[in-house]
C-alpha cells in the first residue's frame, strides 16, 4: 500500500516526538537522581512551610506531565476523543506546571524590592490576569481542536491537525510576563549594586536572569515551531519548557537554601530564612 508524501511526513513527526518524550523523561529521571541525596536532606531538614510545598508540587508536576505524554507516543490511538482528553489534560498540567515555577520568582522580586506590597499586589494581579487569559485561550482553541493519527501502521501517537496559532497568545503574555519581572530585577540590580555585595544576593539575581533568558529562549522558539513547522513538530517544545522551568525553579531554590545553611552555620551574623523566601534580608 502506497501513502502520501502527508502520511509520510505526518508519520515521521510522530515518532520524533516519541524520541523527544524519551529523551525528556530520561534527564528528568538523571537530573532527579543526581539531586536526590540534596532535595531529600532539604525536604527532611527544612521546616513545613508555604514555600516547601510549592517546591514539593513543581518538583512533581513534570513526573505526571512525562507519563501522559510517553503514554500517548506509546499507545495505539485509535479512538482521537481518546487522545483529545488526554491533551487536554497534559496542557492543563502543563500550565499549572508554569503557574508553579513562576510564583518561586515573583516572591524572589518580592524580597529583591524589599517586601514591596504595592509591587507585589502587581505583579499577582498582572501574573493572574495573564493566567486567566492563557487558560481561556489555549482550552478554547483546545477543545474544537481535530486530533488526527498516522495512516501508517505501527506509528502511534496523535496530534493536533488544526490551526495552533491562537497557542501564540499563551505563549506570548508568558514571554511579556517574564520580561517584566527581568525587567524590575535588572532595575533593582543597578540600584542595589554597590549598597549591597551580599553573595547570596549576587546569587538571588544571577538565578533571576537566567531563568528569565531561558523562558524567553523557549518562548521564542515555540513561536517559531507554532509558524513554521506541521503535524506534530508545532508543539513539540511546549512540555519540554514546562519541564526545564520547573527543574530551574526547584533547582535554584535547592541551591539558595544550601547557601543559606552554609551560611547559618558559619556565621551567626546572616541569617536567611529560606523557609519563606519573602523574608530573606540581603544586608548581611
Amino acid at each position: 500500500m502506497e501513502y502520501s508524501s502527508d502520511d509520510i511526513a505526518a508519520a515521521g513527526s510522530l515518532q520524533f516526538s516519541t524520541y523527544i518524550h524519551v529523551s525528556m523523561a530520561t534527564f528528568w529521571i538523571y537530573d532527579y537522581a543526581c539531586s536526590l541525596h540534596e532535595e531529600w536532606t532539604f525536604l527532611l531538614g527544612s521546616r513545613w512551610s508555604k514555600v516547601k510545598g510549592l517546591y514539593i508540587v513543581t518538583r512533581y508536576l513534570p513526573f505526571i506531565l512525562l507519563t501522559i505524554n510517553l503514554y500517548l507516543s506509546f499507545t495505539p490511538n485509535d479512538d482521537p476523543g481518546r487522545c483529545s482528553v488526554f491533551d487536554d489534560i497534559d496542557s492543563g498540567i502543563g500550565i499549572v506546571s508554569v503557574i508553579f515555577s513562576e510564583f518561586f520568582f515573583i516572591l524572589r522580586t518580592y524580597a529583591l524590592w524589599n517586601k514591596n506590597r504595592i509591587l507585589l499586589a502587581a505583579m499577582l494581579f498582572t501574573f493572574f490576569t495573564f493566567v486567566g487569559a492563557s487558560i481561556g485561550i489555549a482550552f478554547a482553541t483546545i477543545a474544537p481542536a481535530v486530533m488526527a493519527t498516522s495512516a501508517i501502521p505501527g506509528i502511534t501517537g496523535c496530534y493536533r491537525s488544526s490551526s495552533n496559532l491562537p497557542l501564540l497568545a499563551p505563549i506570548l503574555l508568558l514571554s511579556v510576563f517574564e520580561l517584566g519581572l527581568m525587567i524590575l530585577t535588572l532595575i533593582r540590580a543597578i540600584q542595589s549594586w554597590r549598597v549591597n555585595s551580599s553573595r547570596l544576593y549576587v546569587v538571588l539575581v544571577n538565578h533571576n536572569i537566567f531563568y528569565y533568558a531561558c523562558g524567553l529562549l523557549f518562548s521564542v522558539t515555540n513561536i517559531f515551531t507554532l509558524l513554521l513547522l506541521q503535524y506534530s513538530y508545532h508543539t513539540l517544545l511546549y512540555d519540554l519548557q514546562f519541564m526545564i522551568l520547573a527543574i530551574l525553579a526547584t533547582r535554584m531554590h535547592l541551591h539558595l537554601w544550601q547557601m543559606n545553611q552554609h551560611a547559618h552555620c558559619s556565621s551567626a551574623i546572616v541569617r536567611i530564612p529560606m523557609f519563606d523566601i519573602s523574608s530573606v534580608n540581603f544586608t548581611a
